[in-house]
């Protein structure tokens, strides 16, 4: 089974929950605070492996969280990190937010790790809040908790050279003679279901073929197999175009040259304006060589030609040489470009105010969530300590600009306060 996009939905480990606790200690109020801080969650990163081609392992797995980090101890002994969670991906696979659709990641690179999301924070334990003028502290913080994210994985081949070209005009035949690789070969009008690889020797060099699906008219709006063929096209530095010169199907040779450029510039005029070798198949099989040289006259120069004949092996060093050469003038692949648009990124600088009525206001934003985390209302203390932060911070101003008074409700999460000048 060939899969090539899957959705996936992943998590971050959240951070483990500070800890509460005294020593016992003479002379020291309540033994003294020694409660450790939680642990960190663990991250979420992707791995390029070279063992892995498709996407077939996410068929039935789609749910993946990293372990939460451990909860703060006593004797100021701090939580276990969470372990990360290591997800392998064959290489040329595009991560997408499913929300926006726009490129978290492409993971190119063999062996190379991607961290997509950062696990939570550990929430601090009540040892860190001991001060001069609060020696006792009966709250801890909270771990940060994390969000889920739906992505999408999308493999693109990553392969040199491309083999285009209709159904059943030779392409699987055509690697099987040039390359290791073995697809099924058979004569019928019906299309490859998935791309081939094989690799191809030419002295000490090497390059990647694939075997790309046949199109068909209308594939650039994803009629056939569409977007599903093209997309596996799109990194490849060359399109070896494969034409059945033989006719044998009743088909126009040129038409279908011209349709196919047609299918590739209307889904990506990059991938229309590729290099190309023009490949003209079964020369075996004609009768009048003049329907070659006509081809050629058509081209008008603008492609290099190479006729052969797949099935009988002829010419075959010939394309090998022509490809490599090719391949020589051109730069290398590389990985597509990423727009940083902030996916997974824990906002903690973000305060907004909002009017809810005249009297009432709510503050919100990242800000306030991670140091509100693990207030306690009923604790002077814990309570104390969240309004000196809003003070020394700078938001009880910011409400005063805001159109705060003193006698007003302030929302925060689900508790309301009193504002008091």
């Amino acid at each position: 089974m060939f899969i090539d996009t899957a959705r996936i939905y992943i998590k971050a480990g959240n951070g483990g929950r500070g800890a509460i606790s005294f020593r016992r200690e003479k002379g020291i109020a309540n033994g003294g605070p020694d409660g450790g801080n939680g642990g960190k969650g663990g991250n979420i990163i992707f791995r390029v492996s070279k063992d892995l081609n498709n996407l077939v392992s996410f068929k039935f797995s789609t749910h993946f969280k990293a372990e939460n980090g451990e909860a703060g101890q006593k004797n100021n002994r701090n939580g276990k990190s969470g372990k990360d969670l290591i997800i392998s991906v064959p290489q040329g696979t595009i991560v997408r937010d499913f929300e926006t659709k726009k490129i978290i990641a492409d993971l190119f690179y063999l062996d190379k790790d991607y961290v997509l999301l950062t696990g939570g924070e550990g929430g601090k334990g009540n040892a860190f809040f001991k001060s001069p003028t609060r020696q006792a502290p009966h709250f801890s913080q909270t771990g940060e908790e994390t969000k889920e994210f739906s992505v999408i994985l999308e493999l693109k081949t990553l392969a040199d050279v491309g083999l285009i070209g209709y159904p059943n005009v030779g392409k699987s035949t055509l690697l099987s003679v040039v390359s290791n690789a073995k697809p099924k070969i058979a004569n019928y009008h019906f299309t490859t279901l998935t791309p081939n690889l094989g690799v191809v020797k030419y002295y000490e060099h090497s390059f990647v073929v694939a075997d790309i699906p046949g199109l068909i008219d209308g594939a650039s709006e994803g009629q056939g197999l569409g977007h599903e063929f093209l997309k596996h096209i799109e990194r490849t530095r060359l399109l070896v175009h494969v034409i059945d010169i033989s006719s044998a199907d009743g088909r126009e040779p040129y038409k279908d040259f011209l349709a196919i450029n047609k299918e590739l510039s209307k889904f990506n005029k990059t991938l229309g304006a590729l290099n190309q070798i023009v490949v003209l198949n079964k020369i075996d099989q004609i009768r009048d060589y003049f329907v070659v040289e006509e081809f050629k006259h058509r081209l008008n120069g603008k492609y290099k030609v190479v006729c052969i004949s797949a099935l009988c092996r002829e010419h075959i060093e010939e394309l090998i040489q022509t490809i490599w050469q090719e391949l020589e003038k051109l730069p290398p692949q590389v990985p597509v470009d990423v727009e940083e648009f902030g996916f997974g990124k824990k906002d903690k600088t973000g305060i907004v105010v909002t009017k809810l009525d005249k009297t009432t206001y709510e503050i919100s934003g990242g800000f306030i969530e991670n140091i509100a985390r693990g207030i306690v209302v009923n604790d002077y203390e814990s309570l104390s300590y969240f309004w000196k932060r809003l003070k020394n911070d700078g938001v009880v101003d910011l409400l005063r600009e805001n159109g705060v008074k003193d006698g007003d409700t302030v929302r925060i999460g689900k508790v309301d306060f009193e504002f008091v000048e």
